[in-house]
C-alpha cells in the first residue's frame, strides 16, 4: 500500500474517533501533513467524495444505527450528536442520502440503500488495509455457554433487521450488553456463498433457557472446549482479514485441528456505542489437538 494511500486511511480512522468534534479542512491538513491546495483533490480521488461528504455520510452511518437500534435515544439527541443544529436540518440531510426522514427510517430502515451509500467506504477499507502485525494468537479454554439467538438466514445486507428483531428481545428480557455477553455464530462467508445460502445468530448470554417468544429467539449452547482467539480492534469492514489469518496462516502453522462448532465471536464493545476505529471484538476459532 502507496505511503499516500496509508495516510488516507489514518485520516478516514481519525475523523470515525472525532465525529462528535467540530473537523475543519484546516485541521485535518495539519494531521494528514498535506497542503490544503493539495488535500482535496487528494480526498475526492482516494474516498470518491469531498472530505465534507465524508464526514458527514459517517455521521450519517452513526445516525442510522442510532435510529434503528437505540430507540431510547430522541431524535433531536441524534441529530445534534451528528452536528446539525436542528430536527429539520438534520431530517433534510438524512432523506436526501436515505430516501426516508429519520422518523420512519426508525420504523422501517431500507438496509440494502444504506449500505449502498456506504460501499464506497467499506471498499475502501477492504482494498486498502493490510495485515501488517498481527496480534498474538492465545489458546484458551472455555467452559460451556448458554445463549439465546435469533438467527439470521439469507441477504446479509438484511441484517439489521435481525439485529433489530434481536434487540427488541433482549429489552424485554432485560438483558442489556452491559449484563449480558453478546456472541455472533459465523456459519459461512458471505464472500463465498449466494445471499440466499448465508447465515450467521446474534445471541447473547443466558441463564436458563428461553421461552417461547414472538422474535423467534431459540436456546443454543456454546460447547466447551479450546478456542483459538485472536483480538480485532475496529471497524467489521476488516473483521474477516483476521478471520482468514486464522483459516488460512495461523491453523497450518499451529498443531491443531478444528472442532465441529463455527468459529465466533464475542463483541467486547461495538459501534455505535464507540467509534467504530475503538470497537473491540475477539474472534474465537474452535480447536483441539
Amino acid at each position: 500500500m502507496s505511503r499516500i494511500k496509508e495516510k488516507f486511511i489514518k485520516v478516514l480512522e481519525y475523523i470515525e474517533a472525532n465525529l462528535d468534534r467540530d473537523l475543519d479542512v484546516h485541521q485535518l491538513c495539519q494531521f494528514a501533513h498535506l497542503s490544503k491546495y493539495h488535500f482535496h483533490r487528494q480526498c475526492s480521488a482516494y474516498f470518491g467524495m469531498p472530505v465534507a461528504s465524508l464526514v458527514r455520510l459517517l455521521r450519517l452511518k452513526r445516525a442510522g444505527y442510532q435510529l434503528a437500534f437505540r430507540h431510547e435515544m430522541k431524535i433531536i439527541d441524534i441529530a445534534l450528536n451528528a452536528g446539525f443544529d436542528s430536527h429539520e436540518a438534520f431530517s433534510r440531510a438524512f432523506k436526501k442520502h436515505f430516501c426516508s426522514s429519520p422518523s420512519n427510517f426508525r420504523k422501517s430502515p431500507d438496509w440494502n440503500l444504506w449500505h449502498r451509500k456506504y460501499d464506497p467506504i467499506l471498499l475502501l477499507r477492504q482494498k486498502s488495509k493490510r495485515m501488517g502485525s498481527v496480534p498474538a494468537v492465545e489458546i484458551t479454554s472455555i467452559e460451556e455457554t448458554l445463549i439465546a439467538v435469533h438467527q439470521h438466514r439469507g441477504d446479509p445486507r438484511k441484517l439489521g433487521m435481525s439485529i433489530k428483531r434481536f434487540i427488541d428481545w433482549r429489552r424485554e428480557n432485560n438483558l442489556p450488553p452491559s449484563a449480558s455477553k453478546t456472541f455472533n455464530l459465523l456459519y459461512n462467508d458471505p464472500n463465498l456463498v449466494g445471499a440466499d445460502e448465508y447465515q450467521l445468530d446474534i445471541g447473547c448470554a443466558i441463564d436458563s433457557p428461553v421461552k417461547e417468544n414472538a422474535f423467534d429467539v431459540v436456546t443454543k449452547r456454546i460447547p466447551a472446549g479450546d478456542c483459538a482467539v485472536l483480538r480485532h480492534i475496529g471497524s467489521d469492514d476488516t473483521l474477516g482479514l483476521l478471520v482468514n489469518y486464522l483459516y488460512a496462516t495461523w491453523l497450518p502453522e499451529s498443531t491443531y485441528q478444528l472442532r465441529d462448532f463455527p468459529i465466533f465471536l464475542e463483541r467486547v464493545c461495538f459501534f455505535p456505542e464507540v467509534a467504530e476505529c475503538d470497537a473491540i471484538t475477539d474472534i474465537y476459532l474452535p480447536i483441539t489437538k
